[in-house]
């Protein structure tokens, strides 16, 4: 079983800091590093290579080729799917995305 690279898009980095950053401020330290550790943990396991996800629903999405898939059905991680990489674009809130 082999894993292709990650790569991860700025805004879609800056999207898990701003969520971590509201956590923090409402005084929820722990629960902010560990939904950050989460995040990234799960976007690792996206470099599966034996593993293959469908596109966005999304029509203006899945015209650019970009897959989708939901992360704790509060959010969906928006990335390009390649043999060898998976470049993450976006991490939103699920209802920012036509399902």
């Amino acid at each position: 079983m082999g894993y292709r690279k990650i790569s991860i898009r700025e805004s879609a980095a800056t999207s898990i800091a701003e969520i971590s950053w509201y956590l923090e401020s409402e005084g929820l330290l722990a629960t902010a590093e560990r939904f950050t550790d989460e995040a990234y943990d799960f976007i690792a396991k996206l470099g599966n290579k034996t593993k293959g996800y469908r596109d966005c629903r999304d029509p203006e999405r899945s015209s650019l080729g970009y897959k989708c898939i939901p992360y704790k059905k509060k959010y969906t991680v928006v990335f390009i799917e390649l043999d060898d990489e998976i470049i993450v674009c976006e991490f939103i809130l699920s209802k920012f995305i036509y399902w």
